[in-house]
């Protein structure tokens, strides 16, 4: 017990001077400056605060060549995570150190369980750098479960409309989170350029098979193409493709039930477990008392 007392006051005592040593500001000053730069109304953890300018300390030091950084960026605006390279990166780093950390108390109690500790923090450094590629395959798989809606408002549309900025504006008003966000962007970007390149823009941020053709048939819209065949026959393939990632989405579910039964039969079982236990007990006691 000794031992860990002392492991925990050497890490904090060695993390309080490096603090010192890095001029990483006070807590209250990091906690003002953040809470107005952010205007939240609720109070900024102190914790957050104090790894937060850890992470803005190692992010100013770490150098990312030109292609991955550029790769990177483009996956950062994509998963509408508003932070640089370096900042994701210098994050990574320091949630694989919240668990690198407690290598060192352990060191004096059990060493055998620091590379254990060690292992686990390599690990969360990289699910954290993989953790934007994670994003964007959510939010594509979320806009391709909505495009078939799109594309049957389009066909719709087209009968008697072939404005695409007012399509666009006008599905926007119902469209989810997601979509509303790209539409929102490409609506902006068709207003103050060209049509086409805002489309193509689009297709190249959502980086997807399905969006790619719903903007090759808006991109053949603004040309004066007559593809009212292509719209429905696009509708229809969309709504297959629907309709089997439902059928895919039932198939998870009896699973999860049955996982969730197994679950409630092993708590039931303790119950009667633990309630024959006691008697047992205590008619023993009763027995030997």
């Amino acid at each position: 017990m000794f031992k860990v007392i002392i492991g925990i006051l050497c890490g904090l005592g060695i993390f309080l001077i490096l603090l010192d040593l890095y001029g990483i500001p006070y807590m209250k000053t990091s906690r003002a400056v953040e809470s107005l730069a952010k205007k939240q109304k609720e109070k900024t953890s102190g914790l957050d605060v104090v790894l937060g300018n850890l992470a803005s300390w190692i992010a100013a030091r770490i150098r990312i060549n030109d292609f991955k950084r550029t790769q990177l960026e483009a996956d950062l605006i994509t998963a509408q995570m508003d932070i640089t390279p370096e900042m994701h990166t210098a994050n990574a780093i320091v949630k694989a150190l919240i668990i690198g950390v407690f290598a060192i108390p352990v060191y004096f109690v059990m060493p055998l369980l620091c590379p254990v500790i060690l292992f686990l923090a390599v690990f969360l450094y990289r699910r954290e750098l993989k953790s934007v590629g994670f994003r964007i395959k959510e939010k594509r798989s979320k806009l391709e479960f909505e495009l078939p809606r799109l594309v049957f408002t389009i066909e719709k549309t087209l009968r008697h409309n072939r404005d695409v900025l007012y399509m666009l504006e006008s599905y926007m008003k119902s469209a989810g989170k997601e979509m509303r966000h790209e539409l929102g962007i490409t609506v902006a970007d068709m207003k103050s350029g060209n049509y086409e390149a805002a489309i193509t823009r689009l297709e190249s941020r959502v980086g997807s098979s399905m969006m790619s053709d719903v903007c090759r048939g808006l991109i053949g819209i603004i040309r004066g193409d007559d593809n009212l065949m292509y719209w429905s026959s696009l509708s229809i393939k969309f709504a297959d493709i629907q309709r089997q990632q439902l059928r895919l989405e039932a198939q998870k579910v009896p699973r999860k039930v049955k996982r969730l039964s197994m679950c409630l039969l092993v708590c039931f079982m303790l119950v009667y477990i633990v309630v024959i236990l006691e008697q047992i007990l205590t008619s023993v006691g009763v027995l030997f008392g």
